[in-house]
């Protein structure tokens, strides 16, 4: 049975719920996600704009600017104008806990607990319960928007988006064969996924296949010295005794040098603020917080769609020399999602954050917790708090050539599957798509037709900047 997006093994039985996957069809056939038709009233920048006004105004024109450089870095602030796309189409009723932004750069590498390299979604700022094919229409369209920007001709970019839907829907009918345990143990270590690609190669394969895994092994090497250490070194240095946080403005600025803070009042009730954080964590992990103390604490812009909402890098010192952490503390507003498929069950949002991540993810961060604030005005914000930094790397999709593009939505929509697996019904998912490509085809489909309206709605924003209805800083 299912409730609020997510699944569990009873009562009802796996053939009565793959009964009630397969009855589903009747409704809204496969075929029908392929629809796409912009309504007369639709108003992407209107939409933008809208999110702005509970954004730092003087941050909002480096949004503006970091969405102006093309039409996939639209693409991934535009989550909200997505969000009231998909629901005008129709919709299947089977929900699952989603990403909410499900497209290629919101997966990545990073280190699990036991310090192994693993594979997973890793931005849940959007996570909520809906229709479990928001988040695939969103991750295929994201490898067309991505294939153009890289100047893939058209059928390059239909064949990737085309891989990450049949990977989902072959991924969650194998889920749907597996114990839920199973499911719930199943991750992507990549140092073991390249080991056993590796094994299973002729010795004649593996040399004509050196320069690839040269590549990879560097690409491995260096997510591990992407951790701790390394950021805790590029982002800080000793002053006074102490370390303390490197000014950068607009990007990064230490809480002194914000104009009209009271930097003592902040300290204390960030120390006040942390202990409450504490409390979210495991017991385990609140122990190990214990062995840190709260020393400086910075502003930092962060991502895209993003840029706007409060970001804050608080510094956490040992008494042993050097052994220090960097946490980030990031503000949690309610999902794009939710005028659409509901809101969230959890009056926190950062909470809400949290809870999303930790039934999609294999494993999550160790110090993944929430807080709520008091501004000085007297209202609410809602954070959710995670590590800076620890092993975390994205692809340069930049780099990545057409092939390499359709093995890496392979692996997105395998990774997707899962997450849903998890969350969701995957009896009732797993034979709503079938054994055919129906599903398949009818996502690419969209794919395509969203990309277009994609590239529209990027030159949309460039008009009203160009008109002045909206203002930009670029190259930062």
């Amino acid at each position: 049975m299912v409730s609020g997006g997510r699944a569990t093994d009873g009562p009802a039985s796996a053939k009565d719920r793959a009964a009630s996957g397969k009855a589903a069809r009747a409704d809204v056939p496969r075929s029908a996600h392929s629809e796409f038709k912009p309504g007369d009233q639709r108003n992407p920048v209107g939409l933008l704009l809208s999110q702005d006004e509970t954004r730092v105004p003087e941050l909002v024109p480096i949004r503006h600017g970091r969405m102006l450089a093309s039409p996939f870095a639209f693409f991934r602030g535009a989550a909200l104008v997505m969000a009231a796309d998909l629901s005008t189409t129709p919709t299947s009723g089977l929900r699952t806990q989603l990403c909410g932004d499900a497209h290629l750069s919101n997966f990545g590498a990073y280190a699990s607990p036991e310090r192994r390299l693993v594979f997973d979604i890793n931005d849940f700022d959007e996570t909520l319960p809906g229709p479990f094919e928001w988040d695939v229409k969103r991750l295929a369209t994201s490898f067309v928007v991505a294939g153009r920007d890289n100047g893939f001709g058209r059928k390059q970019c239909r064949k990737a988006a085309l891989a990450s839907v049949t990977s989902y829907r072959e991924a969650i009918r194998d889920f749907a064969r597996q114990p839920i345990l199973a499911v719930w143990y199943a991750h992507l270590d990549v140092e073991e996924v390249v080991a056993s690609y590796r094994a299973s190669l002729s010795a004649r394969q593996l040399k004509q296949r050196k320069d690839r895994f040269k590549r990879a092994d560097s690409v491995v090497a260096k997510a591990h010295s992407h951790d701790r250490l390394q950021a805790i070194g590029k982002l800080t240095r000793p002053a006074e005794g102490r370390r303390r946080i490197v000014s950068d403005p607009p990007l990064i600025v230490p809480v002194e040098n914000l104009a009209g803070v009271d930097t003592d009042f902040v300290f204390t009730r960030l120390r006040d603020l942390v202990l409450a954080y504490r409390e979210t964590l495991q017991s385990d992990r609140g122990h190990l917080l214990d062995h840190f103390t709260l020393s400086d604490i910075a502003h930092k812009v962060v991502g895209v769609g993003s840029v706007g909402t409060r970001a804050w890098i608080l510094l956490m010192e040992s008494t042993v020399e050097n052994d220090a952490l960097l946490l980030q503390a990031k503000q949690a507003g309610p999902s794009v999602l939710s005028g659409f498929a509901g809101t969230s069950e959890y009056e926190n949002q950062g909470h809400r954050v949290v809870a999303g991540q930790r039934v999609m993810q294999a494993t999550s961060d160790i110090f993944l917790g929430w807080l709520r604030t008091i501004t000085p005005e007297g209202t609410e914000d809602d954070y959710y708090v995670r590590q800076l930094r620890d092993w975390k790397l994205s692809a340069d999709i930049a780099e990545l050539s057409p092939k390499d593009l359709h093995r890496y939505a392979e692996l997105c929509g395998w990774t997707l599957a899962r997450a849903h697996a998890r969350a969701g019904d995957r009896f009732a998912i797993a034979a709503y798509l079938g054994k055919s490509e129906a599903f398949d085809h009818a996502v690419a489909d969209f794919a395509e037709s969203y990309a277009d309206q994609n590239e529209l709605d990027h030159q949309a924003l460039a008009d009203a900047i160009a008109s002045g209805r909206a203002t930009a800083s670029t190259g930062l």
